[in-house]
């Protein structure tokens, strides 16, 4: 299943790997639209996102960071083959421009944080939310690092909704982690080359 995974991954373009990762991220906000009306019945689960709050730099910001900083720590003293998810993540963000980055680490932030912190959990528990996180992560469930990786994060991220009880908070810590570890990938890369 993993070497076909690969296959149908090395076998997209890089226009046809952004396109289904902004596909799968508008199936995700789809998806959290209908989960929303069946299990809320109206537009409350929106109360669960306050940008006001402090807890988006207090909270949020320096735990992203924390996150980022340990899993670049790690990437440095693990063997590679603890990180490999195939390669998409630098087919992803290696010739990104730093602004595209930004667009795609909010969306997928935005859209993840909705359906699983604002909608999953706040209805069916962190437990199942960050279950179902970790298995959309498809491509992690092949090394088994990068799925206990996610799990954890997933768990982390969820007691943080729990603590706060606003998912602006976890969708500020998720962009901070996919935007600053989105940038490094690409700067590795850069670096790379010269």
């Amino acid at each position: 299943m993993k070497n076909k995974y690969n296959e149908i991954i090395s076998s997209l373009t890089d226009k046809e790997l952004l396109f289904h990762l902004y596909l799968t991220q508008i199936i995700i906000l789809f998806i959290s639209a209908i989960l929303g009306w069946i299990l809320f019945g109206d537009l409350s689960y929106w109360d669960h996102f306050q940008l006001s709050d402090p807890n988006l730099y207090k909270v949020g910001l320096s735990a992203g960071i924390v996150v980022v900083i340990t899993d670049i720590v790690l990437m440095k003293v693990l063997p590679s083959s603890f990180y490999d998810d195939g390669g998409l993540n630098e087919r992803i963000f290696k010739g990104r421009h730093p602004f595209h980055i930004i667009v795609i680490a909010a969306f997928v932030a935005f859209s993840e944080e909705l359906l699983f912190r604002g909608i999953i959990q706040t209805k069916l528990g962190l437990i199942l939310a960050s279950i179902i996180f970790a298995i959309i992560h498809y491509r992690y469930l092949f090394n088994w690092y990068l799925f206990l990786n996610i799990v954890l994060l997933s768990f982390v991220i969820g007691v943080i909704y729990q603590w706060t009880g606003n998912f602006a908070v976890t969708f500020i810590m998720h962009f901070v982690i996919d935007f600053l570890l989105g940038i490094y990938i690409r700067f590795r890369h850069s670096l790379k080359r010269c």
